[in-house]
């Protein structure tokens, strides 16, 4: 219990601290690369960007924009953890081969080889049949149990194994899911209150300027699109690795279900 405790505190301070990074991050790059004087007119980040100069027109975008820097910083870093830690659940080796192998083996009851199979490939799966394939051994050898106490008590460890297994598989994805919610949010904030900026300006000069106009507008959607690619971008990753989970999951089910067949089968002779 201890350690998964500070297992979990040192998960949510990894989370704070990538936060805090991307938003520090976020500002520096806003300020000192965007906000470069090279990039606008007179060499002026208050005055108007040069022409076709992407950084200078961004920045224009208002205060909102480091925010979604930072945002669009930390759906990359969980993007690219939940890769990492996704290859890693999977094990060394093709997931479909080795419950194929899992399967042969039990069928030939060569319950040790099994074990030795799952400690090779390693990952999530392999960590749930290993601590089925033990307990599956030590039920063989008890003569206090009855059979359906026996089998009762082997789907109950590959629940368990599971249950421990799953949180590490979907961990972090809320994020990408948070994400995929409020960046656009953000931004459309961010539109709207350079929209307000730019019509205050206008009404402040008092006399139409269409060219003015079309900038700050121009500026305001720079919010909207840089929320509007976060969004899409975690939704498109936040499927993606939950459909990995759910494939690694179903196979969890396969291969657990096969255990427990060959099990009752065993008990019959």
């Amino acid at each position: 219990m201890k350690g998964q405790t500070l297992a979990e505190a040192l998960k949510s301070v990894f989370v704070l601290l990538v936060i805090v990074l991307c938003l520090v991050a976020g500002w520096l790059i806003f300020k000192n690369i965007m906000g470069n004087p090279v990039n606008f007119e007179g060499g002026n980040p208050e005055g108007h960007p040069l022409p076709g100069n992407y950084l200078g027109i961004v920045y224009r975008g208002g205060m909102i924009v480091p925010l979604l820097m930072a945002v669009n910083l930390i759906l990359i870093t969980f993007v690219l953890e939940r890769y990492i830690m996704l290859w890693r659940a999977k094990g060394r080796g093709n997931l479909n081969v080795f419950v194929r192998k899992l399967r042969d083996m039990l069928n030939a009851d060569k319950i040790d080889d099994a074990i030795k199979l799952c400690d090779k490939q390693r990952g999530s799966l392999a960590n749930v049949m290993r601590a089925g394939l033990n307990r599956y051994r030590d039920l063989q050898a008890d003569k206090t149990l009855m059979n359906d106490q026996k089998l009762l008590s082997l789907q109950k460890d590959l629940e368990e194994a599971t249950a421990l297994e799953l949180p590490v598989l979907s961990q972090n994805l809320v994020i990408l899911s948070t994400i995929a919610s409020i960046a656009v949010l953000i931004g459309l904030i961010g539109t709207v209150l350079g929209m307000i900026r730019a019509f205050g300006a206008l009404a402040t000069a008092g006399a139409p300027d269409a060219l003015a106009l079309a900038t700050g507008i121009s500026e305001a959607l720079v919010n909207t699109a840089l929320g509007i690619t976060g969004s899409t971008l975690a939704l498109i990753f936040y499927n993606y690795y939950q459909t990995r989970v759910d494939n690694m999951t179903f196979k969890m089910d396969e291969a657990g279900f096969s255990l427990v067949q060959t099990f009752a089968s065993s008990l019959k002779k």
